[in-house]
């Protein structure tokens, strides 16, 4: 899940749009834009949490370092439930349009820290941006897993100076982004696509091993009341099957690391 701020930024033009801005002028502040993603972190984000509850699912959130500050509730909450959080950026913003890159990761990771009591060692970037030198950025600052690479089924290493960093699976189809706002599919497909990518994972994993599946959802597009039911019905799914194992990225790395030549 993706926890963003949008609480104090709304002099930002907005990372994504449900509606475009009349005769197309930009406009700035952008409040029905805005207000969709507060929706998001307001409502959205406790539908989705209560349906992971219900199996007793606590995920990775990928989380700016701003949402601690502007939804310390949402941060408590997270906590008490024992997810895992990775670094998202401080803010939404994409990561080539940050100017120091070494401090806002600095901040980002201290920040969540110091909300968390854990220091994070995940790190998606906003939009899965980065530039040449961020991953090494991210493992000079002790991040470990970094998800932005779409390149596996399973996790794979990343060879930096300051150590190895592990690419974790994760998806840009299996998200509700890129079927709900670009191509506008319906919330449906979001099912279907779960149901076909574990299953065809899960028939691999027969002769080849463990496969790792990731689902990526957010609080203003499958918290909202008509898209729902269809998350809750990817879970149940999920949760119902003797072959899947619910772990967070955390979880996943050490698994690798653990399993070594193995997984290769």
């Amino acid at each position: 899940m993706e926890a963003v701020s949008k609480g104090r930024d709304i002099a930002r033009p907005m990372p994504r749009q449900v509606l475009s801005a009349p005769q197309n002028a930009p406009v700035v502040p952008d409040l029905p834009n805005w207000a969709w993603h507060e929706y998001g972190m307001r409502v959205g984000f406790w539908r989705l949490k209560a349906a992971l509850d219900k199996h007793g699912i606590a995920p990775t959130l990928s989380i700016n370092g701003a949402v601690a500050e502007a939804y310390p509730r949402i941060v408590k909450a997270c906590v008490a439930a024992r997810w895992d959080f990775m670094g998202h950026g401080f803010h939404q913003i994409a990561t080539h349009l940050v100017e120091d890159q070494r401090a806002m990761i600095a901040q980002t990771l201290a920040t969540l820290e110091a909300a968390c009591g854990v220091r994070p060692v995940g790190w998606l970037g906003p939009g899965l941006t980065e530039t040449l030198k961020t991953p090494e950025l991210l493992a000079e600052a002790g991040v470990r897993d970094l998800a932005d690479g779409v390149v596996d089924d399973l996790p794979c290493r990343i060879e930096k100076r300051h150590g190895p960093v592990v690419s974790m699976p994760y998806s840009v189809e299996l998200n509700d982004i890129p079927i709900m706002t670009i191509p506008h599919h319906t919330a449906g497909e979001l099912a279907d696509r779960t149901v076909a990518q574990f299953e065809r994972l899960h028939l691999e994993s027969q002769t080849s091993g463990a496969k790792v599946m990731g689902l990526a959802v957010h609080p203003y597009l499958s918290g909202v009341p008509h898209r729902i039911a269809v998350f809750e019905q990817a879970l149940a799914y999920l949760a119902a099957l003797p072959g899947a194992v619910f772990m967070q990225g955390r979880q996943i790395m050490d698994w690798y690391l653990a399993a070594g030549a193995d997984v290769q």
